[in-house]
């Protein structure tokens, strides 16, 4: 079966799959997913180890869709985080994984045999997916918001996802919505990340509780039993998010902001009061509908195999 390797690569794990590559992605049809694996980078050995652990685990799919399908797969996808020039197939900057000016593209494609390789940005590449066959689908204009670790966005323009100038568009978890708050590792100040993704709300629960293992999800399930301490965590949250939110629709304008990551999992916990506090703050305005994503944690993975099977379709080599 001609098939393709996707890959997406996170700050301390990677999932992968073989895709099936027969069918037309451009038409909106889901993926077919042939073998799904996961595997650690390894990033506490170094930024040299955990490109190794990627161009060799790209190597195992190789070999095994080869033994299973009977010819090598047709060519690749790779989502990584940090600062993507997809033009150049450069992995520019990655903070959590410690590389600069990786030459991801080539170096992928040198150790698959020559195969045409794509490389995308990871929110950008869950963004193409949830636009093409999740959440976004139909929607001319969309913003998706994963919160996770940190925060991020995918600019859903006309079918495509807008990457900017220099590969860093969408990048709304750094807008500063408290300014003078606390310290981003981005070197600002106030950024929404520091206040509205996964990791900000566990660490604000545990302080307020006292349990310094509690997350973001122990916060979701303390607000959903009435735990006042916990909703004014969650509130605190929620403000900011729709703070940087109603900024991101004032410039773009969307039909749709699609919600994900690890605080989407709370469901109507955070959409209910996220619907309401963004309501709240349109003036001129127009209020898009806000939705959770579709496709989970597959979303980067289902994107890099979408940009695999485009290189087919368009012919592009690296």
């Amino acid at each position: 079966m001609r098939h393709v390797i996707a890959l997406d690569v996170g700050g301390t794990g990677m999932k992968a799959a073989l895709v099936g590559a027969d069918t037309a992605s451009s038409e909106g049809t889901p993926p077919v997913l042939l073998y799904e694996a996961r595997r650690p980078t390894g990033r506490e050995r170094g930024p040299e180890a955990v490109v190794e652990a990627i161009l060799g685990f790209a190597a195992e799919l190789r070999e095994l869709g080869t033994a299973r399908y009977g010819a090598p797969a047709a060519a690749a996808g790779v989502a990584v985080p940090g600062i993507v020039d997809e033009r150049s197939g450069t992995a520019v900057y990655a903070a959590n994984l410690g590389w600069r000016d990786v030459p991801m593209r080539a170096l992928l494609s040198e150790r698959l045999g020559g195969v045409p390789v794509a490389l995308g940005h990871d929110v950008r590449t869950g963004g193409l997916a949830e636009g093409r066959i999740g959440a976004g689908r139909g929607a001319d204009r969309f913003l998706f918001v994963p919160l996770g670790t940190g925060i991020a966005g995918a600019i859903g323009i006309g079918g495509r996802i807008e990457s900017g100038a220099h590969g860093s568009a969408g990048e709304i978890g750094h807008i500063v919505v408290r300014p003078g708050g606390r310290e981003c590792g981005c070197g600002q100040r106030g950024c929404l990340e520091t206040l509205a993704s996964a990791a900000a709300v566990g660490r604000d629960w545990a302080a307020a509780c006292g349990d310094p293992q509690a997350g973001a999800a122990d916060a979701a399930k303390a607000v959903a039993s009435g735990d006042a301490r916990a909703h004014t965590v969650w509130q605190r949250a929620v403000d900011a998010l729709a703070d940087g939110l109603v900024t991101g629709l004032t410039l773009l304008d969307p039909q749709t902001l699609i919600i994900g990551g690890g605080l989407a999992e709370a469901g109507d916990t955070l959409f209910t009061p996220l619907r309401e506090a963004v309501r709240r703050r349109v003036t001129f305005q127009r209020l898009p509908s806000i939705v959770p994503a579709a496709l989970g944690d597959a979303a980067g993975c289902l994107g890099a195999g979408l940009l695999a099977r485009d290189l087919l379709s368009t012919e592009v080599t690296p």
